[in-house]
């Protein structure tokens, strides 16, 4: 009986072990979707698109100021927040040289037009895209689903309303 529980207790601990690995790996594939193909990234292909936000809804969860942090990052500041993108919408153009952020796609189907893509990039849910120096696009919800974004970033000017 005792031999029966170690086996028991080591079998359980290879299923653990198991399933992290399979959702880690799962996890990686999601994070793999979405990007621009390598052989169509190219600088500033793609030239600013002056369109008005429509069908979105940017409310900040929290925020955090960087500088009254250990990190003491003076005048940035942490901040998360939820886009609701409706059925056409679209964010408008804007660029993430200053502004570093990372966009996790909780729901449906949304299409970026990148300045350093020469196609438009499709991210689905599940999806997370870094958004980093030499980044500028605008994004369009080209289906018949509303989509919820989950953005995180680091802002310098708490007065900037980009998106």
């Amino acid at each position: 009986m005792f031999q029966q529980i170690i086996i028991s207790r080591t079998f359980t601990a290879r299923l653990v072990v198991a399933t992290a690995v399979a959702g880690a790996l799962a996890l990686a594939s999601a994070v793999q979707a979405g990007e621009c193909p390598a052989d169509k990234v190219k600088a500033n292909v793609r030239d600013k698109v002056d369109a008005k936000a429509v069908g979105v809804t940017d409310v900040t969860l929290g925020s955090i100021d960087l500088e009254k942090q250990p990190a003491n990052i003076k005048g940035r500041e942490l901040r998360f927040r939820k886009l609701t993108i409706e059925p056409g919408g679209i964010v408008p153009w804007h660029s993430h040289d200053d502004r570093p952020a990372l966009i996790f796609v909780a729901q449906g189907e949304i299409v970026e037009y990148a300045s350093n893509c020469a196609e438009p990039i499709v991210h689905k849910a599940g999806d997370l895209r870094p958004e980093v120096f030499g980044t500028s696009h605008w994004w369009k919800n080209l289906g018949t689903q509303t989509v919820i974004l989950y953005v995180g970033d680091v802002r310098k000017d708490p007065a900037d309303h980009n998106m």
